[in-house]
């Protein structure tokens, strides 16, 4: 975990996921999720299915390949080139969709698919099964309660799948109530974040609780984009678009509770999720900036 300053006022403590196996957050819920298939048998015999926006995919398509798993995924078409790269080194079967249906379209198209073929997939359906959050509540939450020694005060998390902020969240309010949970979303259906979901117009994951978050942060594409920029430029992280919207309302929080004379900063330990890193996304150069400081070589 990563003290980063967002500002002379602003400094929030970064849990770095980009740090996984495979890359990002969702390593945690794709092993969880395996396992219970395999657990309860259902699994052996046919392949895993499940419908991503990217990084549970290669979670899957990383895992499947280390325990000899067939893997297809459902990924909406304007998945980075980065993503396309690492489902195919891993031997994973894609079937792109429709980009303007963004996630939703990848659960329809797996859906359809899993019911069309039941002899053939294992529909992991990771918006729905419990074991996503519980892999959240069991080694997210641990390692955030330790890493702030037990004084976190804020957890702020993108929502997509729902299951960091609803298995991590709860856990760590299981310990202390007073710990306040903050979700980020897009600011409306039609975004760049890829992860997250706006959850007024799109799907809703059957495990997400709408009563456990204490407040919602709506976040431009924008403003996730020059979050990230800066970042990079100014300390030397590059993390990905959700982890900039998460920064984004990170900030929004922070600059609030530093206006409060009865809150001391010492007082105040704010966690940001960051799912995964930007290097998943270095194809998409003119959102990174352009081609910043780079020269030809003649």
């Amino acid at each position: 975990m990563l003290s980063v300053r967002l500002s002379d006022r602003e400094t929030v403590r970064l849990k770095c996921e980009w740090l996984n196996p495979g890359g990002s957050v969702k390593d945690r819920p794709a092993l969880f999720i395996l396992r219970d298939g395999l657990a309860r048998g259902e699994l052996p015999g046919k392949r895993l299915l499940d419908a991503s926006s990217g990084n549970t995919a290669i979670a899957y398509a990383m895992l499947g390949a280390a325990a000899g798993i067939g893997v297809t995924v459902c990924v909406p078409a304007n998945a980075s080139r980065e993503r396309r790269a690492l489902l195919r080194a891993y031997g994973a079967e894609a079937i792109f969709t429709d980009p303007l249906e963004g996630a939703d379209g990848a659960i329809r198209t797996a859906r359809d698919l899993a019911g069309a073929h039941p002899g053939r997939y294992w529909y992991a359906d990771q918006y729905n099964h419990p074991a996503n959050p519980q892999a959240h509540y069991l080694t997210t939450a641990d390692e955030i309660w330790r890493q702030t020694d037990g004084r976190i005060t804020h957890l702020v998390a993108g929502v997509g799948t729902t299951g960091t902020l609803m298995g991590a969240g709860r856990r760590l309010k299981e310990w202390n109530p007073r710990v306040a949970l903050i979700a980020v979303q897009p600011d409306g259906p039609f975004h760049g974040l890829e992860g997250l979901k706006h959850l007024a117009t799109a799907l809703v994951p059957g495990i997400y609780d709408p009563a456990l978050p204490d407040r919602t942060e709506f976040v431009t594409t924008e403003e996730a984009e020059e979050r990230v920029r800066v970042l990079a430029r100014d300390a030397g992280l590059l993390v990905g678009w959700s982890t900039g919207a998460a920064l984004v309302a990170a900030a929004r929080l922070v600059r609030g509770l530093s206006d409060r004379p009865t809150v001391r900063p010492s007082d105040t330990v704010v966690v940001v999720v960051a799912p995964d890193a930007g290097t998943r996304y270095l194809s998409e150069a003119e959102r990174l900036g352009g081609r910043g400081g780079e020269e030809e070589v003649p």
